[in-house]
């Protein structure tokens, strides 16, 4: 069965985002003033070919602590969906 992964990969919230701070300095720039703090992280969807919800489940979180995510810096939390 094939499942749908949604993967939400953030830097933990003791650490600066340069990028994020820099987005959040230069909305006003573009008349967003209403802004007060931005932290940008990544989004991604897998498709994943398994036996059962559990398998998938593993082993997307295997591809994110050995690939998609720097654990120092950054955590990590996904939903899994069966396909159709």
């Amino acid at each position: 069965m094939k499942y749908k992964a949604e993967i939400k990969i953030m830097p933990h919230a003791e650490l600066l985002d340069p990028q994020g701070k820099t987005v959040g300095k230069n909305l006003p720039n573009i008349g967003i003033h209403e802004v007060d703090q931005v932290r940008i992280g990544k989004y991604i969807e897998m498709i994943v070919d398994a036996d059962s919800k559990e398998e998938a489940e593993k082993i997307v979180d295997t591809s994110c602590k050995k690939l998609l995510a720097n654990l120092i810096m950054e955590k990590y939390e996904f939903n899994i969906e069966p396909l159709s």
